[in-house]
């Protein structure tokens, strides 16, 4: 049947059906345009953690073990690595969407045209320790005696790493003065020290505890307190914190939000579990055989856990100040936005949902 003319305004020569027909299209179009845009969920979530049985992941494993993770809809997968390096590199191989490490390493990647985002912390401290074995050394103040010795390190580029180049450096070592093994986070690289065959290591919780306690090294750098983290750092140091590529973090907006309700959820948890609530949480086999010292070492760390998922600004310059001073070798850091490397967005709407408040932003007490 013959449409007559429908003289619209704009464009009079188009016939009702034919105008009908453009809307129709259009509208279509421009639905579709707005779901590529929309943020999208992605309910399956793999995380790559740098040694999960580590003290610094405590919030992730409570997250997962109390179930928050499949409270928030997601079916959250742990890929445990020997270090935050491997951890990285797993999420830039596709194989991991988010990572867990400190912020230097958002940091370090944009230096390398990496646009990654932290956006849940996990810590207030890096709960970093530089340990020496008192075999090789028993004047621990004179670290310059480590030069051609080897020290331990989680793996190669990892925080580990940089931290124990930076310990050594500030002692008047170049990187090629000492050798770094990799021995990973558990208790491999304990025996590693025990049996002699690293000088020094350069690790976290509970394998430093358990060498600590057992007289196998003696402390250099402690970053498992706010006023030993100041004493190294100067200043406020972020500890491990959730981070993604940007394109992640806009893409899908709704699973980074789900993902920070969980782990806002467990850092809550954390503010006022006992001993008793943690060893029904914690699997036994993070333990590594030896609950006592686990839960001494917890309560070192207690106050190194963030209480709200965020971080300070003057934390975030601090570690962009520090990675400036102490590059990793051959890495040659230009000036950046410390803005571009995190947000608090996510954990600040978490807060709001779960009347979560913050108790300080690292400041070192007295």
């Amino acid at each position: 049947m013959f449409d007559p003319a429908f003289h619209h305004p704009l464009f009079p020569s188009l016939t009702r059906r034919h105008w009908l027909r453009t809307v129709a299209a259009a509208t279509a179009a421009a639905a579709g345009a707005s779901r590529a845009q929309a943020p999208q969920d992605k309910r399956k979530v793999t995380i790559a953690v740098g040694g999960k049985t580590a003290l610094f992941c405590l919030p992730l494993t409570i997250a997962e073990q109390l179930k928050y993770f499949s409270d928030e809809g997601l079916d959250v997968e742990l890929l445990d690595h020997a270090g935050g390096s491997l951890a990285q590199q797993s999420m830039l191989q596709g194989r991991a969407d988010v990572a867990v490490g400190g912020l230097e390493h958002p940091i370090l990647l944009r230096q390398r045209g990496y646009s990654c985002r932290a956006f849940a912390f996990l810590g207030r401290a890096p709960q970093v320790v530089f340990g020496v074995s008192p075999r090789v050394q028993p004047d621990v103040k004179a670290l310059a005696q480590l030069k051609g010795h080897r020290v331990g390190v989680s793996a190669p580029d990892s925080l580990t790493h940089w931290f124990a180049q930076m310990v050594v450096a500030r002692h008047g070592l170049s990187p090629n003065d000492v050798e770094y093994v990799g021995v990973g986070t558990s208790t491999a690289a304990a025996t590693a020290v025990r049996e002699g065959r690293v000088d020094a290591i350069c690790s976290i919780d509970p394998v430093i505890s358990m060498l600590e306690f057992r007289g196998d090294i003696r402390v250099v750098a402690d970053t498992r307190s706010l006023r030993g983290t100041h004493d190294v750092y100067g200043g406020p140091m972020p500890g491990a914190c959730l981070y993604a590529p940007q394109a992640f973090v806009v893409r899908y907006s709704q699973t980074v939000q789900a993902l920070a309700n969980a782990i806002l959820r467990a850092l809550k948890w954390l503010q006022t579990a006992g001993p008793s609530d943690i060893v029904r949480a914690v699997p036994e086999a993070y333990m590594y055989g030896d609950r006592a010292i686990y839960l001494a070492a917890l309560e070192k760390a207690r106050e190194a856990m963030s209480p709200d998922g965020m971080v300070s600004e003057e934390a975030v310059a601090v570690a962009h100040r520090i990675v400036a001073l102490y590059p990793p070798t051959g890495v040659t850091v230009r000036p950046q936005s410390p803005g571009a490397t995190y947000t608090n967005d996510f954990v600040r709407r978490a807060k709001q949902r779960f009347q979560v408040s913050g108790i300080g932003a690292g400041v070192p007490p007295g």
